[in-house]
């Protein structure tokens, strides 16, 4: 003798059992939400995989120290310019107060030795520009200063210097202050954003040299 059939369950949320339409409608979503789940479990996979070689990559990879500032040879390079020029040059004496940041031999009428300083101390703002301008005189100094003339002199160590304010008159507006002075065929001008005294230490350290210059054959 056969059984019965067993009756189809009664779906509470329902309160009778499920038609065959329901049942197929229901599996169907559930399987769409086990897929959905699926991809975005892969998805949560991928990224922390490629946050891991990541990670990798930039703890892997050596990292130098970082590059040293460039050092000038100012001895050197004047040395190279005194054999061109035929001529003795300025060379400051740094002491530990100021570096070099350039040194180079400017092409032009007239030729320029031209070198840039600033303080080694990092609490030191500020440079300076020694330039010496070969066969010139004080004419030359307004083509460094925007055209601005002297607006006074002051004697340094027993020089005349001639003294430049040149504030907004020049294309670099950090040039606010400038000595020159006549070294024999040649003309030194120290020019920059360094206070007046801070220059004229320079210009003082700088004296023996022009002396040297004036007193040449």
């Amino acid at each position: 003798m056969s059984k019965a059939p067993k009756p189809a369950p009664i779906v509470a949320e329902l309160g009778r059992p499920e038609t065959p339409a329901e049942t197929a409608e229901r599996k169907a979503a559930s399987s769409k939400a086990y897929r959905s789940s699926q991809t975005v479990r892969g998805l949560v996979a991928a990224l922390l995989a490629t946050l891991a070689i990541v990670a990798v990559i930039i703890f892997a990879v050596p990292r130098g120290e970082p590059a040293s500032e460039k050092t000038v040879d100012l001895p050197a390079i004047a040395a190279d310019v005194e054999s061109t020029m035929q001529s003795p040059v300025i060379v400051p004496e740094l002491g530990d107060f100021w570096r070099v940041n350039a040194a180079a031999l400017e092409s032009g009428a007239p030729v320029v030795w031209d070198i840039t300083l600033a303080p080694d101390a990092q609490d030191e703002r500020g440079f300076i520009r020694v330039a010496q301008a070969f066969d010139a005189d004080a004419g030359w100094a307004p083509q460094r200063l925007g055209g601005s003339a002297p607006t006074d002199t002051t004697t340094i160590d027993g020089i005349e210097w001639d003294v430049f304010t040149p504030g907004s008159t020049t294309a670099d507006q950090n040039i606010s202050y400038a000595l020159g002075t006549q070294a024999g065929d040649d003309y030194v001008l120290l020019y920059g954003s360094r206070s007046a005294d801070s220059t004229a230490d320079l210009a003082a350290s700088l004296v023996p040299q022009i002396r040297e210059l004036s007193e040449a054959p």
